[in-house]
């Protein structure tokens, strides 16, 4: 069954307010992703876990944007960090192996519209962190993903110092 995770983001939820951008973010076919497997927890729940904490990511960058920018996001892959192995357990509980070889990675389309509705950028990205062991982990504490959070967070700030996204 093709399921895609709308993330609406109402007021008080997810949303940025006034005086920002906005970010409409679908998470489409998560059951297809290449890697959001649990270590843990059932699918379902870690499923919703990731898209939830990226989900905040993605409305704290779209808080960069300036007022009346639409950025219109559609989350086609995932691959976390790591890698899970089930023949190494801990317990009852898979363990996920995280090192060089096993990078995030990301595949979106987006598209940005100004007030008046018109694109300003559109795009379609496989973001990824090869060094993803070699830089600062992020602290921001809207995720417990943070390689994705930092892989994510360089490469918006990218597209703004490139001008190919509206800064703030």
């Amino acid at each position: 069954m093709k399921h895609s995770w709308i993330v609406l983001l109402a007021a008080g939820v997810l949303t940025t307010h006034a005086q920002a951008g906005e970010v409409k973010l679908t998470w489409q076919e998560p059951e297809k992703y290449a890697d959001i497997r649990s270590t843990g927890e059932t699918r379902d729940a870690f499923q919703a876990r990731v898209t939830e904490d990226l989900s905040k990511v993605f409305v704290d960058l779209a808080k960069k944007l300036p007022d009346g920018v639409t950025w219109i996001v559609t989350v086609t892959d995932v691959d976390l960090a790591g890698e899970v192995r089930p023949m190494m357990r801990l317990g009852i509980s898979d363990i996920r192996v995280v090192k060089d070889g096993y990078w995030p990675r990301m595949s979106i389309r987006y598209s940005m519209l100004d007030a008046k509705g018109q694109v300003i950028s559109e795009g379609q990205e496989d973001i990824k962190d090869m060094s993803f062991m070699f830089g600062k982990l992020v602290t921001s504490g809207n995720s417990s993903f943070q390689y994705e959070e930092r892989m994510l967070r360089d490469w918006f700030k990218r597209q703004q110092r490139d001008k190919l996204f509206p800064a703030r």
